[in-house]
């Protein structure tokens, strides 16, 4: 069992000291992986593969879902959103559930749901079906992925086991949404509900295996009465992610706007307020005084939230401005997540080496550094060889360094009954965080004057933003660094 972070005096220049003075995670003995174990990491993998998959796939596949089911262009970003509102919405709550339930129960049962949810979508034709099976598909993702991840941390000990396992599990999440960008790009020339229908049968053998190669768990002795917790929590969520994704459509400043993002804020306050109060909180408020774990969240907002919305405009420009067909918009996007695939293998052993502080700063350089590279260099219509092609591999290295970086820090120290709790809550971050910037850069697409044929002018100021996300990511990790250098020298001299 892990040292478990709940002393109140844990303060954030001394988990940074941690940090910086040695690498992440504490010295453990090598873990000697079985073919069970290699096992539980494949279905693990395959689960995160297949989530990559699906994000990418659907993207490539809306035009042609649009014009099949006749849905209106506000009613075709449902089909995206829809998965968005479930998936971002209910996160915490599934990371936590997997604590207090058990992580083999959580795990499978959502995963069948997102089976079934997968085949349904495949299969309807009505626009809002389609729409329901994706708000229940993201609703499943929102327990697998956390769970997941809690499944990863508490099999694997911390240190180069954990370290070596999530790179592994960063190349299949890569690898996924890469392939799903080429096998978007195929089977919707095929016909659209082929990319529904695909990955059921990848789901159906990760079931399977699932239940024979997964260990048996025991349920919390504690807690799960937190029903009002829950209640304000799932709620806040909800109603946080709808405000956000809607916003762009309806006005940021409209009345309905500021009265759902008002109430979201309420409900989300009375939650902090009960949890501060009840017995057996459904989340312990201490853990946000461990100096990594805010930082880590902080930072997936930073690549995630950049990097996605990045991807769209380049999508977005790529087929609707070039009219480039959706195979020769995946290929030429394919680097950042082909650089991602061949180069998270070795991350594992860097962590080992430097800890995850100094990776995480560069990652940010390297986002940082693509978006600069790019809003110098693309002038009106942005040169793929020149402009493009630079950009995607800066973003796929900082993408490389910083997601296994960012996990290990966001669970390292975290006792095994909050596996879950921490990663769902990082996870959470990312996926709100990218669906706030996200709206913010759709709105400011949508504002901008309409350019001649060809003109990437109109996306400039959305690139602006994700230039600045990425910039204060690297500026908030850069301090930190320095800070707890600059404190265990001090510490190094006094003693």
């Amino acid at each position: 069992m892990h040292e478990h972070l709940t002393s109140p005096t844990v303060t954030l220049t001394e988990s940074l000291t941690q940090s910086a003075a040695q690498p992440s995670g504490a010295p453990a003995a090598e873990q000697r992986w079985t073919p069970r174990l290699w096992g539980v990491l494949a279905v693990l993998c395959t689960v995160l593969f297949l989530d990559g998959l699906d994000v990418s796939m659907v993207g490539v596949a809306l035009p042609s879902i649009g014009s099949e089911l006749g849905l209106s262009t506000t009613s075709l970003q449902w089909v995206v959103n829809g998965y968005v509102l479930g998936y971002g919405g209910l996160l915490l709550l599934g990371g936590r559930t997997a604590d207090l339930l058990g992580r083999r129960r959580v795990f499978l049962i959502a995963l069948g749901v997102f089976t079934v949810a997968s085949l349904v979508g495949g299969l309807v034709d009505n626009g809002t079906l389609l729409i329901a099976t994706r708000f229940i598909k993201g609703l499943a993702a929102a327990f697998t992925a956390p769970t997941a991840m809690s499944i990863l941390t508490t099999t694997f000990a911390e240190g180069p086991a954990r370290n070596r396992a999530l790179s592994i599990f960063t190349v299949f999440g890569a690898s996924g949404y890469s392939s799903g960008l080429i096998l978007g790009g195929l089977l919707t020339s095929l016909g659209w509900r082929w990319t529904f229908l695909v990955p059921v049968p990848l789901a159906l053998g990760a079931l399977a295996a699932g239940l024979a190669l997964i260990p048996r768990d025991k349920r919390a002795t504690e807690g799960g009465h937190d029903l009002a917790g829950a209640a304000t929590l799932v709620g806040g969520m909800l109603l946080a992610v709808y405000s956000v994704v809607t916003a762009p459509q309806r006005g940021w400043l409209e009345p309905a706007t500021i009265g759902l993002a008002v109430l979201a804020v309420a409900l989300l306050v009375a939650f902090v307020a009960i949890e501060s109060r009840v017995r057996h909180p459904l989340v312990r408020l201490s853990i946000f005084r461990i100096g990594s774990i805010v930082r880590a969240n902080a930072s997936v907002v930073a690549l995630m939230g950049s990097y996605i919305s990045f991807q769209f405009m380049m999508t977005l420009y790529l087929q609707d401005v070039l009219h480039w067909s959706p195979l020769r918009m995946a290929l030429a996007l394919l680097p950042a997540g082909l650089l991602v695939a061949f180069s998270s293998p070795f991350m594992g052993r860097l962590i080992d080496r430097y800890g995850t502080a100094p990776l995480i700063v560069a990652a940010m350089l390297s986002l940082s550094a693509g978006y600069v590279w790019f809003l110098a260099t693309a002038g009106d219509r942005p040169d793929y060889l020149f402009t493009v092609f630079p950009t995607m591999l800066l973003l796929g290295g900082g993408f490389a360094f910083g997601f296994s970086s960012i996990m290990a820090q966001a669970t390292d120290g975290i006792d095994d009954s909050e596996q879950g709790l921490a990663s769902g809550l990082v996870q959470s971050s990312g996926q709100v965080g990218t669906a706030l910037v996200l709206a913010v850069v759709t709105a400011l697409i949508a504002s901008a004057t309409t350019a001649s044929s060809g003109d990437f002018t109109p996306f400039r100021p959305g690139v602006n933003l994700v230039t600045g996300v990425a910039v204060v990511g690297l500026l908030l990790n850069v301090v930190a660094l320095t800070t707890a250098r600059s404190r265990a020298r001090r510490v190094v001299a006094a003693g």
